[in-house]
């Protein structure tokens, strides 16, 4: 029974060192990085929230300037209620009558309270405690009203005019946490009703956020089959945001804003669960995620290797030339023939890839080039990466004037075939490479016509 403990202990303990050391570059890449979190009231109601907390408090530890964005709708329809008072909705937007605005700042300043509570006393029974946050608030946004839409007067709601960029980034380069609520305030004094979602999507766009991530009540968006997206472009968000526009307004709000903070410079953009514990952390420092990214930029992209890449092209190879199915290629081999590779990286993983060899041709042969070393990491090969980087070298081939291709396999005979090539024989290489054909392997010779 001791053994088994130990055994379980000792198991739990590598998982960990695994997790921390492959977490180790997000550490580092985030380090110093603007990240603009946004919540609403719900998910300060929520059971959650405390584990939100206690993530928040790990990622400032970590040298992340962070700006926090809450809302406070259920929390304002609680105290309209108690008071007796009516404040209808236009098109999801609250109207906001003057009867009605202290039910507005009341609910916002007991949350502001509340959120700088939790990130102070909250910490002695977190795993952060000792650490020291200063939480800082004020009229950091300036509003001006939202005015009169559709014969409608909204009163005191208000749209955002502008956002102090200079005061919050004093205030981040003092290592301080930055918090604004659903509220901004007019030239002349007034005071007026925000959407949360509009105040965090526009402080990321002025302050040149790295990221801005929305804390909603699903875990990401999700496709017609229930199934995770984990990555889309802004451009492919307007059919899910009209689909989401009368079934759940939140998700719809999230992602309009989404898709205008990632087409005006915030370069990522994710949407989360407040319900899962742990969803900062795993978003952040893992290579997958747990949520959604909604991303203008190239993510992921087949480029021809630099010798940065030896390290992750060993450890996408090795394993494969273990088990027989690649030939073994040493370092300095991979560093001599670097300029022969393309590769698909992700955060300093090498994904995948494959190299481009020129066939040395005799007066009669045709120009010709092989294709060798293409490999796709485990966890990815459900993808179409193999596919990607096999066009991207044959695209290559073209534009340097090679008229056929072989390749040589032991296991993916279908897989070349399914990509076009037809089988041939060892006779049918150049002669200069059927003096190199190893017969021990017995490798299947595959050919195509480019």
């Amino acid at each position: 029974m001791q053994a088994d403990s130990l055994d379980t202990t000792q198991s739990t303990a590598q998982h960990y060192v695994h997790w921390f050391r492959h977490s180790a570059p997000y550490i580092n890449a985030h380090r110093n990085k603007t990240f603009v979190l946004m919540f609403d009231g719900e998910a300060v109601r929520h059971e959650n929230f405390k584990h939100i907390i206690h993530d928040i408090a790990l990622l400032h530890s970590l040298g992340i300037r962070l700006i926090l964005v809450h809302g406070a709708r259920p929390q304002i329809n609680d105290n309209l209620h108690e008071k007796n008072l009516h404040s209808p909705f236009h098109h999801n937007r609250r109207v906001t009558t003057r009867e009605s605005l202290g039910c507005v700042m009341n609910a916002v300043g007991s949350i502001r309270l509340e959120i700088e509570a939790l990130l102070s006393m909250g910490l002695a029974n977190s795993p952060m405690y000792g650490a020291r946050m200063d939480v800082v608030s004020g009229n950091f946004v300036t509003a001006k009203p939202y005015g009169i839409r559709d014969g409608v007067d909204f009163q005191l709601t208000g749209e955002v005019r502008s956002i102090d960029t200079e005061a919050i980034q004093r205030h981040l380069a003092s290592h301080n946490l930055v918090l604004l609520g659903p509220t901004g305030y007019s030239t002349t004094g007034e005071v007026f009703n925000l959407l949360a979602e509009e105040v965090a999507t526009t402080t990321a766009i002025h302050l040149k956020a790295d990221k801005l991530i929305f804390l909603g009540n699903q875990q990401g968006l999700l496709n017609e089959h229930g199934h995770l997206l984990r990555e889309i472009s802004p451009h492919q968000l307007d059919q899910h945001i009209v689909k989401y526009q009368d079934s759940n307004f939140d998700i719809a709000l999230h992602l309009h804003n989404a898709r205008t903070a990632s087409l005006n410079g915030v370069n990522r953009v994710h949407l989360l669960s407040y319900t899962y514990d742990g969803a900062l952390i795993e978003e952040l420092f893992t290579r997958d995620g747990i949520g959604t990214m909604i991303t203008d930029a190239h993510y992921e992209e087949v480029r021809m290797a630099g010798i940065a890449d030896v390290g992750g092209l060993m450890n996408l190879l090795r394993p494969l030339e273990e088990e027989g199915i690649l030939v073994y290629r040493s370092r300095e081999l991979l560093e001599n023939e670097i300029d022969r590779f393309a590769v698909i990286e992700r955060d300093g993983t090498v994904l995948a890839c494959a190299a481009l060899y020129p066939v040395p041709e005799a007066d009669s042969d045709l120009k010709s080039a092989e294709i060798a070393c293409v490999a796709v990491h485990p966890g990815y090969r459900k993808s179409n990466r193999g596919s990607q980087i096999l066009s991207f070298l044959e695209d290559k081939a073209r534009q340097m004037g090679f008229q056929q291709l072989f390749v040589l396999t032991t296991r993916t005979a279908h897989w070349f075939l399914e990509h076009g090539f037809t089988a041939a024989s060892v006779d049918d290489l150049p002669e200069t490479r059927q003096a190199l054909y190893n017969y021990q392997r017995n490798s299947l010779v595959f050919k195509k016509s480019i």
